[in-house]
């Protein structure tokens, strides 16, 4: 089981990712304890010069673990059909208990990556690298992270075994099933479209303002988190049905099989980047003021929730299709 292709780029790419972030934090708290820009030493200028050695393979480590969440999870769908129960994802990931952390793990890293690129993007940006320590800090406190991504991964993949009899998404993603899900699924139909369209709007006017007065981009932040919150739960309770003209099957897997077109890929991939470039947005709008900074930063930040904004239209269509396409009636 562990010999597969897919498993096998996943395991490397999450060991090639501990290594680094090991080495990267050891290299990181001489940075936090010894950067000094006006420094002119020797040792300094041999920091400097490390610091783009180890900024940039960090960054291609986490380039490469923004691709592994989508790996991890197409190939969790394609492995569906090895185990007895499994419909899709859902059944692999519950073949033991390192599934579910696995997956929810490599979502916390995908943002953690995406952020950290953004930061380290900013830094670039100045010409006397104002947020080396900043940045390096923040790889220190995402290290832990993709240490107990590989580790949970790698036990999860190690206790694959095909004798196992798992459950599928129709026994996980019901009302009468107790947790996360259950809430999810049984929020109503109906309430949870009303929430997404308020929060949506939210979203919209707090881009518009920020774009337009170069301010409150935080605001624009936590609406962004709580898009991404309101919209995975109504792919649950509401737009899954309408995808699968079923009133019953709420699974948030199944939409990513070929048989209902991959459309599951449409709904998430930008809904994903839209609350990552709307979280970076809000990373970076203490930042703005920075002397070295303050000419490119702003117009940075600024572009960042118009592509925050277009992910969460494209988003929003995406979901406006699937209702408008369906045979579902699950109102009037």
């Amino acid at each position: 089981m562990i010999f597969q292709p897919p498993i096998l780029a996943l395991l490397m790419v999450a060991g090639l990712a501990a290594l680094v972030a090991l080495w990267s934090g050891a290299f990181a708290i001489r940075v936090l304890a010894r950067w000094d820009m006006a420094n002119m030493s020797r040792a300094q200028l041999r920091m400097e010069r490390m610091t783009e050695l180890v900024s940039t393979l960090f960054g291609a480590v986490m380039l490469a673990e923004l691709a592994a969440l989508l790996l991890f999870v197409f190939n969790a769908d394609r492995m569906a059909s090895l185990f007895v129960g499994a419909m899709c994802a859902v059944g692999t990931l519950n073949v033991n208990a390192y599934g579910f952390p696995a997956l929810y793990l490599k979502i916390g890293v995908f943002f953690a990556a995406t952020l950290w690129l953004i930061l380290d993007h900013a830094d670039r940006l100045g010409r006397d690298f104002p947020l080396t320590k900043v940045k390096y800090a923040a790889l220190l406190a995402i290290a832990p992270l993709i240490l107990a991504d590989g580790a949970t991964e790698l036990a999860y993949f190690l206790n694959l075994h095909t004798d196992v009899i798992t459950s599928c998404c129709t026994k996980l993603f019901t009302p009468n099933n107790p947790g996360l899900a259950n809430h999810m699924a049984s929020i109503g139909e109906g309430t949870a479209l009303v929430w997404l369209s308020v929060i949506a709007l939210a979203v919209a006017g707090s881009g518009a303002q920020a774009v337009l007065r170069k301010r409150g981009y935080w605001i624009y932040a936590l609406a962004s988190g709580a898009l991404f919150v309101a919209g995975l739960t109504a792919i649950v309770a509401t737009i899954s049905l309408y995808i699968y003209e079923d009133p019953n099957h709420h699974c948030p897997f199944c939409i990513l099989k070929p048989e209902y077109g991959y459309f599951g890929y449409v709904l998430y991939v930008p809904l994903f980047f839209a609350t990552a470039m709307g979280l970076g947005a809000g990373l970076l709008q203490p930042f703005a003021n920075i002397p070295s900074l303050k000419g490119k930063l702003p117009g940075l930040i600024a572009r960042q929730v118009v592509w925050s904004m277009i992910g969460f239209a494209l988003f929003g269509l995406a979901v406006i299709w699937a209702i408008a396409r369906s045979h579902l009636i699950l109102f009037g």
